[in-house]
């Protein structure tokens, strides 16, 4: 089959552009549907339904979240130990323009880099999105 264009208001194509981590495109993507809540810089994010992750601050600084979160089928490769698997809580910290993803076993008291969870990011305000995408992606309780 060829390939479709895609269209806007009448027959105009529509205008490619690049998603957001702070506006509509971020809640689109953790499924929050709350734009509103996810561009507001230094408010709490909206409460998560009932039996979802929890995020908190970790370690005291107002620049890292933490969630706990059961690692599905292969677990998490991390940088120091290689895969790591079961009950697991994930901490997005940011820091120098960047942020790095880290989990530990829970209640555990070492952390492990992600391998690859590192990446930049201009503006702090973007942390509560990373976080609420790499949930998403790590969190599997039913495998």
């Amino acid at each position: 089959m060829g390939e479709q264009a895609v269209t806007g208001s009448g027959d105009a194509p529509a205008p490619e552009r690049t998603p957001d981590a702070t506006g509509d495109d971020a809640a689109a993507a953790t499924g929050s549907g709350d734009a509103t809540a996810a561009r507001a810089v230094g408010e709490a994010p909206p409460a998560p339904p009932a039996g979802e992750p929890v995020a908190k601050a970790a370690g005291g600084s107002p620049q890292d979240r933490t969630t706990d979160v059961t690692a599905g089928p292969g677990g998490v490769m991390t940088d120091e130990v290689g895969v790591v698997t079961g009950e697991l809580t994930l901490r997005t910290g940011y820091a120098d323009g960047k942020v790095t993803l880290r989990v530990q076993y829970r209640d555990a008291d070492e952390w492990y880099a992600v391998t690859g969870g590192t990446a930049p990011l201009a503006d702090p305000a973007g942390l509560d999105a990373v976080h609420a995408i790499a949930v998403a992606l790590l969190n599997r309780p039913e495998g």
